[in-house]
């Protein structure tokens, strides 16, 4: 049965990314965030050019795995440059929450309008396999509808100071069971179950 989760690297202090993020900014000045992706000499089984430490590559492999469909927001999308048809995952479809009209149609790419439409789709084009959750106001959005198995933090050494949150407001608190920690160079893998 597929989970849903969600894996992003975030600052010590919340951000998923940096100021001024937006197309052909990405994530403004945030990329620091992922410079764990390309500094070890493990390569990724799962992401082409991605060389990770040890430690991280275990990690970010075995959910790289799992995915079978990422589910973005808008601004994340848009930011991404994905209208061009890519994805943040080199075989997932993506699924796009949106309010926007729907540009361009491509293949691997499905729009929908409410995080309820977006998550029956995603598990329906998963396959068996998990659906990851991309954007802060994606994640917010699943959390306060109660649609979210599990959270990791790639959390990075580094107070952004602005940005884009991870979390946006809640309704109320959630809590989570700690799954994993993992230590790696200039990131520590936080893996958590939500709580329901």
């Amino acid at each position: 049965m597929s989970k849903v989760l969600a894996a992003l690297s975030v600052s010590v202090d919340g951000f998923i990314t940096g100021r001024d993020p937006g197309l052909g900014r990405g994530l403004g000045d945030g990329g620091v965030l992922f410079d764990w992706y390309f500094s070890g000499d493990t390569p990724s089984q799962v992401f082409d050019g991605f060389n990770l430490s040890e430690p991280s590559a275990r990690v970010f492999d075995a959910l790289a795995a799992r995915d079978g469909v990422s589910v973005a927001g808008r601004n994340t999308y848009d930011d991404s440059g994905w209208d061009q048809g890519g994805a943040p995952h080199p075989t997932a479809p993506l699924v796009v929450l949106s309010h926007r009209p729907a540009p361009a149609h491509h293949d691997r790419q499905t729009f929908t309008s409410t995080i309820e439409e977006a998550i029956t789709v995603a598990k329906e084009q998963a396959g068996g396999k998990d659906v990851g959750l991309m954007g802060g106001g994606v994640v917010t959005a699943a959390l306060e509808a109660g649609l979210v198995d599990e959270i990791v933090l790639h959390q990075v050494p580094v107070l952004l100071g602005s940005g884009r949150r991870f979390f946006n407001e809640l309704p109320e608190h959630i809590s989570l069971d700690i799954v994993d920690v993992v230590p790696a160079p200039g990131v520590t893998h936080l893996h958590y179950r939500v709580i329901r």
